[in-house]
């Protein structure tokens, strides 16, 4: 001790000798570092938090009062070695003395890396960094929103990379503080407004590089609530590539860089009219090659149709043929019929008598009756042979045979008529000609000729 000595009387009281041994202990150990382990830790209502510092061999009471225990990046917890500082004093209510914290650090660790896996686990166990709850960027977005500085570099290169890769893209940057105090509740505030736009289609967050505590805010929770709480998906393009933030791990896409966040966003627009042309060039290639097929393909319908319609006309001048045979037939009967009538009237009445007479006209209606009968069953008969030739010529007819429910089977794109199971194969498309349509058939199954 290097205090003076104090004139003491010759009776004390207990606070005499308390506060006697506070200003003691406080002169002597005003500042100092003590390295120990937390137990029972307990936070007031005041929000002072206090515990005990030990080791192996010792105890010593410690108090981080309100002021101190907000600057904390960590959380602290029980059995966490920590280096404090600060100066002892004593608690006069009690007569203990108790170490005074100005600050603190996790021993072996940095605060600020404590603190990223302390949020880091918490929030993880909350879902909030899971990959199934990440959206896919849009292919073609038509506005996109920018939360960052407006004088820092990131926002240039940003609309730097979207004017040249996509010119016609509206770009709305909302700026905001990428450090300091308050600036987490900025970027947050701005991610939630942007995303309650109906425009926005696609939000970029980040900022340039930076020492890990400039990045810091980009590790904080209400950054991190509100990216997953946006409603279009969100880049994160924070610092360097080697730089890691919360952000990056709740994004819906993480980007090593603000360019490279701002060339994920949007498509080269010249590479897409290109390769739209492209494919605009085979559409029409397929187009006319499809136009080519079908007027082959009706082209050869229409032979085959006017090849059809040839045979028909035919068939139809041969029964034209068999009418009028059969007409002049008829004729040529009955004009015999009729002399012979005529010539057994001739010889009736050049015969004799008046009842000879008389009976041959009584004789001749009956005999005419007969004669009108057989030419009329001759002409049954010969109409009955027409309609059995007319028949005949229609059951010859291709069109009448499709209309019986047949159908003629060719092959594709030859045309070839298919006669046999062997001309086919499985696998192979048939087009089935129908009395009304086609239909295009893809062979299944061969079946024997044996199996009905």
């Amino acid at each position: 001790m290097t205090g003076h000595t104090l004139p003491l009387p010759l009776l004390l009281s207990v606070s005499d000798v308390t506060r006697l041994i506070r200003d003691t202990l406080e002169e002597q150990f005003r500042d100092i570092w003590i390295e120990g382990e937390i137990s029972n830790l307990r936070a007031s209502s005041s929000g002072h938090l206090y515990f005990t510092l030990k080791d192996e061999q010792s105890q010593l009471r410690g108090v981080l009062f309100r002021s101190g225990a907000s600057r904390l990046r960590f959380t602290l917890q029980e059995g966490l070695a920590i280096v404090a500082r600060g100066r002892i004093s004593v608690y006069e209510p009690r007569g203990e003395y108790q170490l005074i914290v100005d600050s603190l650090e996790p021993k072996g660790v940095g605060a600020f890396q404590l603190a990223f896996e302390q949020l880091r686990e918490r929030l993880a166990r909350e879902g909030l960094f899971d990959e199934a709850r990440k959206r896919p960027l849009p292919a073609f977005p038509q506005t996109v929103g920018v939360v960052t500085s407006r004088t820092g570099a990131a926002v240039r290169d940003i609309v730097a990379v979207l004017r040249r890769r996509c010119p016609v893209v509206n770009i709305l940057i909302a700026p905001v503080p990428v450090q300091g105090e308050g600036a987490a509740q900025r970027i947050a505030e701005a991610i939630s407004a942007l995303s309650g736009m109906p425009q926005i289609e696609v939000i970029i967050v980040g900022r340039g590089g930076g020492a890990s505590e400039d990045l810091w805010v980009f590790n904080e929770e209400a950054v991190v609530r509100a990216i997953v709480q946006s409603n279009v998906p969100v880049v994160s393009a924070v610092g360097h590539e080697i730089d890691v933030t919360l952000s990056d791990f709740a994004a819906d896409y993480r980007a090593p860089t603000p360019s490279a966040a701002a060339e994920a966003v949007v498509p080269v627009l010249d590479e897409i009219v290109e390769r739209l042309g492209e494919i605009g060039d085979r559409v029409r290639r397929i187009v006319r090659t499809l136009l080519q097929m079908q007027r082959h393909r009706f082209e050869r319908s229409v032979g085959i149709m006017r090849e059809t319609r040839f045979r028909v006309q035919a068939q139809a001048q041969h029964l034209d043929e068999l009418r009028d045979g059969l007409t002049r037939a008829l004729t040529e009967r009955l004009t015999l019929l009729h002399r012979g009538m005529v010539e057994r009237q001739h010889a009736l009445l050049s015969q004799g008598p008046r009842n000879r007479i008389h009976t041959a006209f009584v004789v001749i209606p009956q005999l005419y009756k007969r004669l009108e009968q057989e030419a009329r069953r001759a002409l049954i008969a010969r109409k009955q042979s027409v309609a059995a030739h007319m028949t005949a010529l229609d059951a010859l007819s291709p069109l009448a045979i499709l209309n019986r429910g047949y159908s003629v089977i060719q092959t594709v794109p030859s045309g070839r008529i298919i006669r046999r199971v062997s001309e086919v194969a499985v696998g192979d498309r048939v087009q089935a000609r129908l009395a009304e349509g086609r239909l295009l058939c893809l062979v299944d199954e061969l079946l024997p000729p044996s199996v009905p």
